[in-house]
């Protein structure tokens, strides 16, 4: 017997070990010993537990009540998720393959779900991974106490549930079902005094028109809610053979976005900023563009998501930040009035453990004063209030970098959160600027966030100006800067430099 399986083989008896005299009596006795592999969720060998009988007979009912308590527990380590109670991934199968034979041969429909909560690594990253498998529990309830008793609900991993429907008739039957789920998944969840909100993702596949056996069915089921998050989550999709080309339009998609960084294929643009008294350019803001040579010339608006959700916004968002450093520091370098250079920061760049770091190799590897970068953060990652965003905004704001939130209006600020994280500007959405000529409410919203940023004693800057009209209203209501095609539209860093160097008045 090797070590590993006689130290097993000892963990395994350490209660006959440690209370049997005729263990430490050294007496020949004889045994039947049995070796168990216990996998995880991932189809990987976690453990071996070998076990031995006592064949003596004076012993033999003691050794089988710790045989059995044995093998009760290695059976629910193998059809278990110990976090939730559900069954796992194992059992969840077995249950489908076993359902899929009895639908087969009555005739009846059955329908798979797979359930994924939307951006819940947010939350685990944010709060913890304790607040994270609390909510997992509650999360498991909740789906649970949709379903009927025949149906059944298990944990394959991570933030995903499984669902199996005993019997539907009608599609119409598993999208009810569905329905519940996101109700219920939608109530907030209070516990440790958090308050969280809480979105799921599902996609479903029927028995037979989309799979007859449970492999195709798994498949199916996790394309179509592949696809309910594409269509901006919260919601359910049915699957359609056409989603598995979307799919694989997606993946291929993604695989060129992560050769992107490698192959140099970003570029910035940089778009002024104009005080409104003065006219001169106190700032650009950098803006990421991708140059494909499968694709061609894509925005933002066009990649950053997909970025977002695969995790790729940490080295594409580290890339950007570096660059406009540089870029900056290259301007100041050239005899260049000086700016600050504003830089946009995604919830989770904020949130990710190494931000800071990130922020210092950039002003290392530039030599750009702090003093000199802007970050721009979203209303929803500023409202995040976790230890590690205040502890990040501090630091930020100590070493003398200037925080704004972009699309100011277009989320959910209370006035406690702007002057507790010490917000520098507000960024007012170009949604408003745009609807100011002939929208009142639009106006009013306008002049309220003027009013209210000056009571705060911050600097506020419309965005998307594309008027003069625009501009004359924004300066006689107190607005400090502006920025939109009506002053350039965002330029690349030669065009910038040039645009830096005549510096028009407004």
């Amino acid at each position: 017997m090797n070590h590993l399986l006689e130290t097993q083989l000892r963990e395994c008896l350490g209660e006959l070990y440690t209370t049997e005299p005729a263990f430490r009596s050294g007496r020949f006795r004889k045994f039947l010993s049995e070796i168990e592999r216990v996998y995880n969720h991932h189809d990987l060998e976690r453990s071996l537990l070998e076990s031995a009988v006592d064949m003596n007979s004076r012993e033999l009912h003691a050794t089988n009540s710790l045989l059995e308590k044995r093998n009760q527990r290695i059976s629910r380590l193998s059809t278990t998720d110990t976090l939730t109670g559900l069954p796992n991934r194992h059992l969840y199968n077995d249950r489908v393959s076993q359902e899929l034979k009895r639908a087969k041969r009555h005739d009846r429909k059955l329908a798979v779900m797979f359930i994924d909560l939307d951006r819940f690594k947010i939350i685990n990253d944010s709060l913890g991974h304790h607040i994270g498998d609390l909510l997992l529990r509650y999360v498991a309830k909740r789906i649970k106490s949709c379903l009927r008793e025949a149906d059944t609900i298990a944990r394959p991993g991570g933030d995903e549930f499984a669902v199996l429907l005993d019997e539907v008739r009608e599609m119409e039957d598993a999208a009810a079902v569905a329905k519940k789920i996101l109700s219920v998944l939608s109530e907030p969840f209070r516990f440790k005094g958090h308050e969280l909100m809480l979105t799921a993702s599902i996609g479903i596949s029927i028995y037979p028109s989309d799979g007859v056996d449970a492999v195709t069915l798994f498949r199916n089921a996790d394309t179509a809610m592949y696809r309910a998050k594409d269509l901006g989550r919260n919601n359910f999709q049915f699957y359609h053979p056409a989603m598995s080309i979307k799919a694989l339009e997606h993946m291929a998609f993604e695989s060129r976005l992560r050769k992107a960084l490698e192959h140099n294929e970003f570029v910035l643009h940089y778009q002024p900023q104009i005080d409104l008294v003065s006219g001169r350019v106190t700032g650009m803001e950098a803006l990421v563009r991708w140059e494909s040579p499968e694709i061609g010339f894509m925005m933002p608006a066009d990649f950053i998501p997909l970025a977002e959700e695969t995790g790729l916004i940490l080295p594409i968002g580290e890339w950007v930040l570096q660059s406009a450093c540089l870029q900056n520091k290259a301007w100041q370098d050239a005899g260049l009035q000086e700016i600050n250079i504003a830089v946009n920061i995604s919830q989770r760049q904020l949130q990710n453990p190494c931000f800071m770091t990130s922020i210092d190799t950039a002003l290392e590897i530039s030599g750009l004063a702090p003093e000199r970068l802007e970050l721009e953060l979203t209303e929803s990652a500023v409202m995040q209030e976790t230890e590690l965003t205040l502890m990040t905004l501090q630091q930020l704001k100590r070493k003398g970098i200037s925080l704004s939130i972009d699309d100011f209006g277009t989320g959910y600020s209370s006035l406690s959160v702007l002057k507790r994280f010490t917000i520098d500007r507000l960024k007012i959405d170009r949604s408003f600027v745009s609807d100011i000529s002939d929208n009142p409410d639009a106006t009013a919203i306008v002049e309220a966030i003027i009013a209210m940023a000056y009571s705060l004693n911050l600097n506020v800057i419309a965005e998307g100006v594309g008027t003069k009209a625009q501009s004359d209203f924004l300066r006689e209501n107190g607005c400090d800067q502006i920025q939109g095609f009506w002053i350039s539209r965002p330029l690349p860093a030669d065009q910038a430099e040039r645009f830096l160097r005549e510096c028009p008045p407004v």
